[in-house]
């Protein structure tokens, strides 16, 4: 293996097994998590190849014994339950927020909401995005991570911050699974992709040598410019999905987004000419 690979490899990991960690996770029930995503790969590249994914080509693919193989792929095959993914019930309300004229003022913005009323309301709004939530349960989580408060009229107003729930668990790993993975999916395109016009969008700007007090100020122009532009980007696709506009013609059915997020971490000391950019 590269070095290079192997560097990206541990620090990608690291954080992963620091939450694997605190959760109780062993080594070797990660170990066997790996082994049946091999197989999985294996057989998907396989496949997209037009070749048959016979057990034997998978064990000479992942180095894995052919027993092995034999038993993770009949593991994987009644393993097939995945997480509903519950956070989207609050991200799903930001984005009818964001984008439902109902819920917007005379500037295109989430407007004020009253707690109650049948329309225009943030009573409305749970009702028609969060499914089976109640009004004041979902309020009271949106409240506490800081995604709405109410103003001096008492009206709920969504807040920069966005949605990034704090007291369920399993929503927060749910965001993990789902939002690395897009990431490192975005990576994985570009990492095989020759063609310039075909390249997914990837940019980040950071500097390793900032004083503490500098953080407070960057990190609120992050939440509120970031808003502002998502709030851009989901006007768009608020227009073209077919949940949101059922009249919405053409063919396939794709998932396609963008993500914003702020990440800051002590720095060791390092020798001379420590800035740097990426744009």
């Amino acid at each position: 293996m590269e070095n290079i690979l192997k560097y990206a490899i541990r620090h990608i990991l690291k954080p992963l097994v620091r939450i694997l960690h605190r959760k109780g996770v062993a080594v070797g029930e990660l170990n066997e998590m790996l082994k049946q995503i091999y197989v999985e790969v294996s057989e998907d590249v396989l496949a997209a190849a037009g070749e048959r994914p016979t057990t034997s080509r998978i064990a000479i693919a992942t180095g894995l014994t052919r027993k092995e193989v034999a038993q993770l792929r009949q593991a994987i095959a009644v393993d097939v339950d995945a997480p509903t993914g519950s956070y989207n019930r609050g991200a799903r309300v930001m984005t009818g927020w964001l984008a439902d004229a109902e819920f917007l003022d005379a500037d295109g913005k989430p407007a004020h909401l009253p707690l109650h009323g049948e329309r225009g309301s943030f009573a409305a709004l749970v009702s028609r995005y969060s499914g089976d939530m109640p009004t004041r349960a979902m309020f009271q989580e949106m409240e506490r991570v800081g995604a709405v408060q109410r103003d001096a009229a008492g009206q709920v107003q969504l807040m920069a911050a966005g949605y990034i729930p704090h007291s369920d668990e399993a929503e927060k790993l749910s965001i993990l699974g789902t939002d690395v993975a897009a990431l490192m999916n975005t990576i994985a395109h570009n990492l095989t992709t020759q063609e310039r016009s075909q390249l997914h969008f990837q940019r980040k700007v950071s500097y390793d040598n900032l004083p503490v007090e500098a953080l407070p100020v960057f990190k609120a122009m992050v939440a509120r410019d970031g808003l502002d532009l998502l709030i851009k980007f989901n006007a768009y696709l608020a227009t073209q999905d077919r949940d949101s506009n059922p009249q919405v013609e053409g063919t396939g059915c794709m998932r396609a987004g963008v993500g914003i997020y702020y990440f800051e971490e002590p720095v060791a000391a390092q020798p001379e000419d420590r800035n740097s950019n990426d744009v």
